[in-house]
């Protein structure tokens, strides 16, 4: 079989496989404190005995873009964003500690502070409970307080713990399956006492829906460009059978 078959089905799956993280962006174009996955296509040369002449095409992964995104008020209590780098520290499913930007925060049936996607928060002494009819409030640097609303009269404000906020050098961090982000070493980071929060905000995705759009309509025109030279590969061979046939 002609080596342009294997030089173009190569080019076509890469698409395809760049055409799905462009989808998957799209997707989460509203998702509060989503980071756009990053790819690149990449020439790899053919090693053979004949001449350099051929190159398959690989889909590299490269990492996540990591500008912020739009701030929205809520004016809801508990809902916080991230302002400029920093991560809010939650558990993830297997018990590790990972990191995301989103900060729509509840409360659980169990009284712990969690992200709405239900991951619960890490504080700088565990998890963070909040107490039954407690009105919550959450300062910039992270600290969580109460304020006891089944008495008379509100009493003090108590302080239930504090937000672990991190800001590890993003060239070492890896998106999950899950959607968190980790150290690329396995480690957890050290707080940041640097990192500040914006009470009653919400950071929104940084994917560019346009751009995004743009991407999946080139990807999809270079995909039929693909299909075309696996149908002149047919053509061709075709062809070739034809005169064969003849001599």
């Amino acid at each position: 079989m002609d080596r342009l078959v294997y030089t173009a089905m190569t080019g076509a799956r890469h698409i395809l496989d760049q055409q799905a993280t462009t989808a998957n962006n799209l997707a989460n174009a509203t998702t509060t404190g989503f980071r756009a996955q990053l790819d690149s296509f990449r020439a790899v040369p053919v090693v053979s005995e004949g001449l350099p002449t051929r190159t398959f095409v690989v889909d590299n992964t490269v990492g996540a873009d990591f500008r912020q995104g739009t701030m929205q008020t809520t004016g809801r209590a508990l809902d916080v964003a991230v302002r400029g780098d920093g991560w809010l520290a939650v558990q993830s499913a297997d018990g590790s500690e990972a990191y995301t930007r989103n900060g729509s925060l509840k409360v659980s049936e169990n009284g712990l502070l969690q992200t709405t996607s239900g991951q619960t928060l890490v504080g700088e002494n565990g998890p963070i409970a909040i107490p039954p009819d407690t009105d919550v409030a959450i300062a910039v640097d992270g600290t969580v307080s109460g304020i006891a609303m089944n008495q008379t009269q509100p009493g003090p404000a108590n302080i239930l713990g504090r937000i672990k906020l991190v800001n590890p050098d993003t060239k070492g961090m890896v998106r999950g399956d899950d959607g968190l982000f980790r150290n690329q070493s396995g480690l957890p980071a050290d707080p940041d006492p640097n990192v500040r929060l914006a009470d009653g905000t919400l950071e929104g995705s940084n994917v560019n829906p346009i751009d995004a759009m743009v991407n999946m309509i080139t990807l999809a025109r270079s995909f039929d460009t693909q299909m075309s030279l696996l149908k002149n590969a047919e053509n061709n061979a075709a062809k070739a059978t034809q005169i064969l046939a003849l001599s």
